[in-house]
C-alpha cells in the first residue's frame, strides 16, 4: 500500500527542513520497505520554503490561494497513496505515531483519525490548559488537530475534501464528513492516544495571552462568520512566523 505525506506550507523554511526530515526517519523507523511518497504544497509561500522542499528530495505543488483547506486539498489532488496523512510543516511525525497509524488501518475497520497532540517546546503556564482542554475534547469528540490527519483515499475524495469555504475549522468539518462515511460502512475514525503527534509551539511564543482571549470572544461572538473570513483570523493568517 503507497503512503501519501501531504504537507501544507505557507513561508516554513525554517521549520519546514525538521518535518521532512521527521517523515523520512519516521518510515526509516519502521524497519521495513514500506512505499511512500511526500507531497509539499506551496501555499503561495514568498520565502525559500518551495526551494528547501525540491532540495530534500519531495514532490513540491502550487496553491496559489492563501487557504490552509485550499492547500490541503491541492497537495491530496497529487497524491496517489490509498492512504494520505496531512502533516503540518510546523510539526514532527514520529515513527511511534506512524507505527500506531499503520496498526489500526490493517485492520479494516477505520476511516480515519488523528491524535493527541504533544507541543515541543512545552507551551507556557496559560497554553497548557488550552492543549489539555483540546486533547479531551479530541478524544470525546473524535476530531482530529489540522496539524496531523489521517483517512483513506477514498473516503477524502468521497466527501469532497476540505471544506473549501472555511479558512479555519477546516479539519473539525472533515472529521465529521469522514465520520459519517465510516458509518454508513461500518467503519470507525479514531484517535490515537498511545503515540501523541509533535508540533510546535511557536503560536503560543509569539502570540500572548490577551491574543488568544481576543480570539476567543471575537470567534464565539460569531463562530461560522469568523471561520469564513480570514480577517478575522490573525493567528492562521498573518506572516507572523
Amino acid at each position: 500500500m503507497l503512503i501519501s505525506i501531504v504537507t501544507p506550507a505557507y513561508n516554513e523554511e525554517k521549520l519546514i527542513g525538521a518535518c521532512l526530515e521527521s517523515v523520512r526517519s519516521a518510515f526509516a523507523g519502521l524497519g521495513e520497505e514500506q512505499p511512500y511518497e511526500h507531497i509539499v504544497c506551496d501555499n503561495a509561500s514568498t520565502d525559500g520554503t518551495a526551494a528547501a522542499a525540491r532540495a530534500a528530495g519531495v514532490k513540491v505543488v502550487f496553491e496559489p490561494l492563501r487557504q490552509i483547506a485550499a492547500a490541503r486539498n491541492t497537495g491530496a489532488a497529487a497524491a496517489a497513496g490509498e492512504l494520505i496523512l496531512f502533516v503540518d510543516a510546523d510539526s514532527r511525525l514520529s515513527a511511534a505515531t506512524l507505527r500506531a497509524v499503520l496498526a489500526l488501518m490493517a485492520g479494516g475497520e477505520t476511516v480515519g483519525g488523528g491524535s493527541i497532540i504533544r507541543f515541543d517546546p512545552a507551551p507556557p503556564w496559560w497554553g497548557a490548559p488550552v492543549v489539555t482542554a483540546w486533547n479531551l475534547i479530541s478524544r470525546v469528540f473524535k476530531l482530529a488537530a489540522g496539524s496531523f490527519i489521517f483517512c483513506r483515499a477514498d473516503a477524502f475524495h468521497g466527501v469532497g475534501g476540505f471544506d473549501r469555504r472555511l479558512y479555519a475549522g477546516e479539519e473539525l468539518a472533515l472529521s465529521t464528513d469522514l465520520k459519517r462515511w465510516g458509518r454508513a460502512r461500518g467503519l470507525g475514525f479514531r484517535i490515537l492516544t498511545s503515540a501523541p503527534h509533535v508540533s510546535s509551539s511557536r503560536k503560543f511564543e509569539i502570540y500572548g495571552f490577551l491574543d488568544l482571549v481576543g480570539f476567543v470572544l471575537k470567534f464565539l461572538a460569531g463562530p461560522l462568520k469568523t471561520m469564513k473570513d480570514p480577517g478575522r483570523l490573525p493567528v492562521f493568517y498573518n506572516c507572523r512566523r
